[in-house]
């Protein structure tokens, strides 16, 4: 197990039968980064990953 699968089980666990939107997801990663800046670079590069899931050039 990664250390990050920790955060990833926490979520799990704790919104697991929860839904969301993915306007929600957005505005919460938005958030994060205005707390956290340092961290601009990485969830930029998961909401890109996340957008692109489906397309085939990627």
């Amino acid at each position: 197990m990664y250390f990050t699968d920790r955060g990833i089980e926490e979520l799990e666990k704790r919104r697991g039968d929860e839904e969301v939107t993915l306007a929600w997801l957005a505005d919460n990663l938005q958030a994060f980064v205005d707390t956290h800046p340092e961290f601009e670079d990485a969830v930029d590069r998961l909401a890109t990953w996340l957008a692109r899931l489906d397309d085939p050039e990627d």
